[in-house]
């Protein structure tokens, strides 16, 4: 269409962009003769299927050596939940296996045709989180506290070692988002709400993964490709909605959210890669306004623009399987995990009717060889073959790097009350340590750790690592003091003092946004224990794990003392080394955090001052006692809907989601792939409206069942009375003709089932809807509604093949169950 405003680029209906309004970078490297020689020479001897195979990435778990070679893609990538063998618990040596095969099938040389090395990448966000063994830094919103450039450098060259230790080439981090409503289920992903802070920490970061460009370290062997993601305004949504729509003004998209672009560009960033957010209404992954006139043009970025997750999928008119748009705006490089191959097809035959012109995937081949050359994957050769490969054993979760994770740790912790001077402790004393958190790595690493989620992991799935209550044990007993760690707060002597860690769930993306910043609505499981030990003359230091701040008065109140710890990561013993004095009495270290997140004084995002200012942060030197604090939140009326049990295919807090089997031996079914312990039922994720935010279900033998319990009985009588249905959104692809059914459980031989069989039966195969079965039923069927502890129980026949997204009480479902005909 024509463009109406003067002055700017337009694109489709959306806002103009003023490109020459923007800031400008510089890219660091000189002009190279005999760079682009090398990339004309090579891309003269590929063929167009060649050239399409280089502009699309396969994920690991869809994509096989052979489909590399035949195809001849340009990268891969291992996604959260994507590991070798399948398993979250690869090793160090299968993750070098996988390199090794994935690289020489990109290098069998067919006939005339060139080889290519390939590109594998990788969620290393927080170290490389994805191995068992490794070191895992803090994430990013604990490492802005730090104010601290050259400590996030070395973390960047420890993640790189650690990475390219493995075989693996590339990792999609730094992110750059600059949150600005904590609702955001990323928001710890982000440095700060600074679009300083996070500026100063792109060239650091940057420059730590990749080496410092002009020097000899740059891209060499203990080095990786860097991503900067995800441009742009991803931390800018509406209602801070993941894969929302930023609407906001151009000023502040610039202003705000590009900040750490330009300086990223500056420090030689090879890739940068596209949200999956909108701006105004329009998908950046289709923007050519911003993709190619502000950054490629206006900031002079040559490197790699990739997609991210099937984002491409999300732009109109496009389907995973197939999206010129995303090519023709400017992206280079497609990221479809499993939807490769279809991709791949339309591709092909896009650029051949010239709906893609060949000028663009000539100038986005060129942009990747360059990428590839630049990082020296053509002279590296194979990952067995690479020093720090055969020497993995020693790079991947050294204590060199444990050490850096461990000051970091240190260096993020903010003190946000310390009233009576409690802190530091006396580690001669007798100290308790409670709460969900005192022994759990996998809490205090959050999400992006073994896999997307960060959920079902016990520690031994972290050697090397240590909780912060196994810290605190430690350093006590070497001080001569005594130190037990209860959970639960009970203790047979009474304690000095109790340490009380909290927090938030392990999350990633979408699964963790919020409608509003209250801490765990409805439970007050950790607010009772720090009050209980309180009543009972304990004074209480509390340790709060979250990836955001949050409205926690309540708590903060109920504390003497009150330490944002954010995640800290795999080095727990890094909390101990802060709220312990030496043995002599002196202070080993020191609060040094400042508040890269304004805190908040209620729930209500943007409503009054903060609670506690961006800057914000005590140390040992400060005297003043904080007052008690309003415990009104801002908020009024019921947040979570009542009976709100699955969401997205996991289970939501205060619920315990199980495979139980004929036995009534039961799984976690917290993370995907999983089976009952006799192999009767398994369950895998499934992308329903988003990435794997479904389950998938498979029964072996008619015995097996799923299960959802609360963590405290619910009465469900007035619900029942109503025309409230147990609503059930679910596809069904393979249902035997009899033995489905759900049910509610009551206690131990209390249940109601309902057959539900035959309605499932005149179901459109691989259709979703939304089931729902009256509650009268249930009741009716057996089910005590004053006393339901299992709110949702699911059994079907053997051969039965179903999948689930959501399950909670409503009334808005496109079909009941007619139980009383049944």
């Amino acid at each position: 269409m024509a463009c109406a405003c003067a002055g700017a680029v337009c694109a489709g209906d959306a806002s103009p962009v003023h490109a020459d309004a923007w800031p400008r970078a510089t890219w660091p490297f000189p002009k190279d003769a005999a760079l682009e020689r090398r990339v004309s020479d090579l891309m003269a001897k590929m063929t167009v299927e060649e050239k399409v195979g280089q502009l699309i990435q396969a994920d690991i778990l869809s994509v096989t050596p052979d489909d590399v070679r035949r195809y001849h893609l340009g990268a891969i990538l291992a996604g959260g939940n994507s590991k070798p063998r399948g398993t979250v618990t690869a090793t160090v040596d299968e993750w070098k296996a996988a390199s090794e095969s994935f690289y020489r099938a990109s290098m069998t040389a067919t006939g005339d045709h060139p080889p290519i090395p390939l590109l594998f990448g990788i969620d290393a966000v927080h170290g490389h989180n994805n191995v068992v063994g490794a070191t895992l830094f803090p994430q990013n919103s604990a490492l802005g506290n730090a104010h601290d450039p050259a400590l996030i450098r070395e973390i960047g060259e420890a993640t790189a070692a650690e990475v390219r230790a493995t075989g693996i080439n590339w990792t999609f981090a730094p992110t750059l988002a600059v949150p600005q409503d904590e609702r955001w289920g990323r928001a710890y992903e982000g440095y700060s709400q600074d679009p300083n802070i996070v500026a100063q920490y792109a060239t650091a970061m940057v420059e730590g993964l990749q080496g410092k460009v002009g020097t000899p370290q740059f891209l060499d062997g203990s080095h990786v490709l860097a991503s900067a993601k995800h441009f742009l305004a991803d931390g800018g949504t509406t209602n801070g909605k993941d894969q929302g729509d930023a609407q906001i003004s151009e000023a502040t998209l610039r202003d705000i959210h590009a900040a750490g672009y330009p300086p990223a560009i500056d420090a030689g960033v090879q890739v940068i890669m596209a949200s999956f957010s909108s701006w105004n209404g329009r998908k950046m992954s289709a923007d050519k306004a911003l993709i190619t006139d502000v950054l490629k043009q206006r900031m002079d970025f040559q490197g790699l623009v990739v997609g991210d997750w099937n984002a491409h999928g999300q732009v109109p008119g496009c389907t995973n399987d197939d999206c010129p748009a995303s090519y023709n705006a400017g992206l280079d490089m497609l990221m479809a995990p499993d939807s490769w191959r279809g991709l791949y097809e339309h591709t092909l035959a896009e650029v051949k009717s010239g709906a893609i012109p060949m000028a663009r995937v000539d100038d986005a081949v060129a942009r990747i060889l360059r990428v590839k050359f630049r990082a020296g994957l053509f002279e590296a050769g194979a990952p067995s073959t690479q020093p720090l490969v055969q020497k993995a054993g020693e790079v991947v979760g050294s204590p060199a790097h444990r050490a850096i994770a461990r000051r970091a740790v240190r260096e993020s912790l903010v003190l946000l009350k310390n009233n009576g001077g409690l802190l530091p402790l006396d580690p001669r004393k007798r100290i308790l340590i409670a709460g969900e958190g005192a022994d759990n790595i996998s809490r205090q690493s959050g999400g992006w750790t073994l896999n997307w989620q960060g959920t079902g992991l016990k520690n031994a799935d972290f050697p090397g690592a240590q909780s912060i209550g196994a810290g605190m044990v430690e350093q006590v007993k070497l001080a001569g003091g005594s130190a037990e760690i209860e959970t639960d707060g009970h203790f047979t002597a009474k304690p000095d003092v109790a340490v009380v860690v909290f927090g938030e769930d392990p999350y990633a993306e979408f699964q963790g946004d919020l409608p509003n910043l209250l801490y765990r609505p409805g439970d007050d499981h950790d607010l009772e224990l720090l009050r209980t030990l309180r009543a009972q003359g304990i004074p209480v230091v509390a340790v709060f794990l979250s990836g955001r701040p949050l409205w926690v008065n309540r708590e903060i109140n109920a504390s003497d003392a009150f330490v944002a710890a954010w995640l800290p990561g795999s080095e727990g013993g890094g909390v101990a080394d802060v709220l312990l004095r030496r043995r002599d009495g002196s202070i080993a270290h020191g609060f040094h955090g400042k508040l890269a997140y304004g805190w908040p004084s209620t729930a209500v995002v943007g409503q009054g001052a903060p609670q506690f200012a961006l800057g914000y942060g005590l140390t040992y030197a400060s005297h003043a006692s904080l007052p008690a604090l309003s415990e009104v939140s801002g908020i009024t009326g019921e947040q979570i809907p009542v009976g709100h049990y699955l969401e997205r295919g996991k289970a939501v807090h205060g619920y315990t989601f199980t495979l139980v089997d004929a036995k009534g031996a039961s799984v976690s079914g917290d993370v995907a792939p999983a089976s009952a312990p006799d192999g009767s039922l398994h369950m895998v994720a499934l992308d329903y409206k988003a990435q794997e935010d479904a389950r998938r279900f498979t029964w072996q033998a008619g015995t097996a069942r799923l299960s959802i319990r609360a963590r405290a009985p619910l009465d469900l009588d007035r619900e029942t009375n109503g025309d409230v249905l147990l609503a059930v959104t679910l596809r069904v692809d393979a249902l035997p003709t009899r033995g489905a059914w759900v049910g509610m459980g009551c206690g131990t031989g209390c249940e109601g089932r309902v057959a539900i069989g035959a309605t499932l039966s005149t179901l459109t195969p691989g259709r979703w809807m939304r089931v729902g079965v009256p509650l009268k039923c249930l009741r009716a069927a057996g089910a005590d509604m004053h006393h339901i502890d299992q709110p949702f129980a699911w059994g079907a026949g053997k051969g039965t093949d179903m999948s689930l997204s959501r399950v909670s009480l409503g009334t808005d479902v496109d079909m009941v169950v007619d139980c009383v005909k049944r």
